[in-house]
């Protein structure tokens, strides 16, 4: 049966550049047989396919580090009455393409809490004591030692319509909560996340879904998460006007410096 599919993609500041190939990839391969509502929230005054009826352009403007990412849940909430037309809700980072056919066999259900989580490619394999939770106990994201099974990526995660918003509300309150006593969580929404899922029996998908570009991972992709290193690498990414440049300067004379180094160790 058809269902409808809300597909929640951030692409402020710099980050507008991976919209086309993440639509036009999503077209070809993500739900097919379904019908799928882009919710683009950007600040770009123009974006790939913006007139397609499934799209809907949000406005959104840049927040800088970390609030682009820290606040995600805040966005989403700008358009819940719209997001509660939909049967299932599932959000993208802006660097992934597809590349191969994924569709109802991903969908969640009452007996997976109505949710879907993705293993982070870099910890998939490691132990409970090597997951990088949030030990900091003043924080709504806190985990303490010992506990949890999992550790779950950021970047991919979704669920049936009730429950994925549920998700939502819950943790743009406790990252609010956590902002008003000046706390941050060590991986921001990602900490929060596996925080939410903690006690809870999701759908797990493995890094066959969150593959990373030029990793070498033991799996055949679903998709890739592209390597932001092409694209100027986080710094030129996150940031725009001079302090990207600033940046970016840094690093690039950071780099001089080192391979002056190695030259100079060689000559000796």
């Amino acid at each position: 049966m058809s269902s409808t599919i809300g597909i929640l993609y951030i692409c402020t500041g710099n980050y507008a550049i991976f919209w086309e190939e993440f639509y036009q990839s999503s077209q070809e391969f993500l739900f097919k047989g379904h019908k799928k509502k882009y919710f683009v929230f950007t600040d770009a005054k123009k974006i790939f396919a913006e007139d397609d009826s499934e799209v809907k352009k949000i406005y959104q403007k840049t927040l800088g580090w970390p609030n682009n990412t820290l606040l995600r849940f805040e966005m989403f909430l700008k358009v819940e009455e719209e997001l509660k037309k939909c049967d299932y809700l599932f959000f993208f980072n802006a660097n992934i393409s597809f590349c191969d056919h994924i569709s109802s066999e991903i969908l969640p259900n009452e007996i997976d809490s109505g949710l879907l989580a993705v293993l982070h490619p870099g910890y998939w394999n490691k132990k409970n004591d090597e997951f990088p939770y949030d030990r900091n106990a003043n924080s709504k994201a806190y985990i303490a030692q010992g506990e949890g099974d999992h550790y779950f990526m950021g970047g991919f995660n979704g669920g049936m319509r009730e429950n994925y918003l549920k998700l939502i509300n819950t943790l743009k309150n406790n990252i609010q909560n956590d902002l008003n006593k000046g706390v941050i969580a060590l991986w921001h929404d990602e900490s929060h996340l596996n925080h939410y899922l903690l006690n809870k029996m999701p759908k797990i998908l493995s890094p066959e879904y969150a593959y990373v570009e030029n990793w070498g991972l033991p799996f055949i992709p679903k998709l890739i998460i592209l390597d932001k290193g092409k694209y100027g690498g986080h710094r030129a990414l996150r940031y725009t006007g001079v302090k990207k440049w600033l940046l970016v300067a840094k690093d690039n004379v950071k780099k001089m410096f080192y391979y002056f180094d190695i030259y100079r160790r060689k000559s000796i």
